[in-house]
């Protein structure tokens, strides 16, 4: 038996609630049962194995919550077998259960079929420099020794590091394989499709791209900026799906989303620590890692003055 025949047999007429015209019955037999239902496992947690009918309660009481919630969805028109599969597609989605590599989102399809020179590359490294100037921290990045994108400061009152969020941009690259900024930065914006340019290229994805980037890092400032943090809230995840709506990238999942933010933040906070260094981007295997400057003399610097590291205080200051 499947969910829908379970709802067309719960909710033949001889066994529908009295006032047929009412959902709060349904909904209000809902409750009550999830009340038995802990009733019953305090019981256990008293008695333990005095209350040798635990299981049989439990199976009891679910059974009673199952009829509530057919009649409850009956009356509303909605389908408990779609439910529970939407519902196993959403669990899929956020935790990345039965994901293979086969059904994994398969990310050099966003520019599959373009030109060499209209596709992010698969694997590139940039160099990401700090420097003082006029008692400010400023951030340049480089590709192949030129710089690409402008220089960053941290556009706050008090240096919080986000004047290296370069680096959540490529792990968007990395991980996903969209980054309407990182296309920008490296000239890479797909123009043989006017379209796709506008709209997937243009200023509206790259202001929905640096929404994210803002979002993410409020929230990180609030949570050790994710060190040691596993799990990122449903609520945040949810609101990203919003952002991206209409744009190529709704269809990663919020589990994709998950992994490319934990990677951003991980290769972020050891830039932090060092005060920038080498950034390597690999679309292929959906990764990003960080490693040391290079030798000083190889390094595009535009002041030898050394930082006298404010970030690195404030990082330290909020992850003890």
């Amino acid at each position: 038996m499947n969910f829908r025949e379970y709802q067309e047999q719960a909710t033949q007429k001889e066994y529908s609630i009295q006032d047929g015209d009412s959902i709060a019955d349904p909904l209000l037999g809902v409750v009550s049962g999830a009340g038995s239902l802990s009733g019953e496992y305090k019981k256990f947690l008293r008695d333990g194995l005095g209350h040798q009918l635990f299981t049989e309660k439990v199976a009891e009481e679910l059974g009673d919550i199952l009829w509530y919630l057919a009649v409850f969805a009956n009356k509303l028109g909605l389908d408990l077998n779609l439910i529970a599969e939407q519902n196993l597609e959403k669990c899929r989605n956020r935790w990345g259960w039965l994901r293979t590599q086969e059904c994994s989102l398969v990310v050099s399809d966003f520019d599959s079929g373009f030109s060499q020179k209209e596709r992010i590359p698969r694997k590139f490294e940039v160099e990401i420099n700090e420097f003082i100037e006029n008692d400010v921290a400023s951030v340049s990045t480089f590709l192949n020794g030129k710089q690409v994108g402008n220089d960053l400061t941290d556009n706050a009152y008090k240096n919080d590091g986000y004047r290296f969020h370069d680096v959540f941009h490529l792990s968007y690259a990395a991980v996903l394989g969209w980054s309407p900024v990182v296309r920008k930065m490296l000239s890479c914006k797909r123009k043989s499709h006017p379209q796709i340019d506008e709209v997937e290229d243009g200023g509206r994805a790259i202001a929905a791209e640096e929404a994210i980037s803002l979002l993410v890092f409020q929230y990180a400032k609030e949570h050790n900026f994710l060190e040691g943090i596993s799990v990122l809230d449903c609520d945040l995840l949810k609101k990203i799906g919003k952002l991206t709506s209409g744009l190529e990238v709704f269809q990663c999942s919020p589990y994709d989303w998950e992994k490319a933010i934990f990677a951003g933040y991980s290769v972020w906070r050891q830039v932090i620590q060092n005060n920038g260094g080498i950034v390597q981007v690999d679309i292929d295997n959906r990764s990003i890692i960080y490693r040391p400057h290079k030798a000083m003399s190889q390094r595009k610097m535009k002041s030898e003055k050394p930082i006298e590291h404010p970030t690195l205080f404030y990082f330290n200051q909020k992850c003890g």
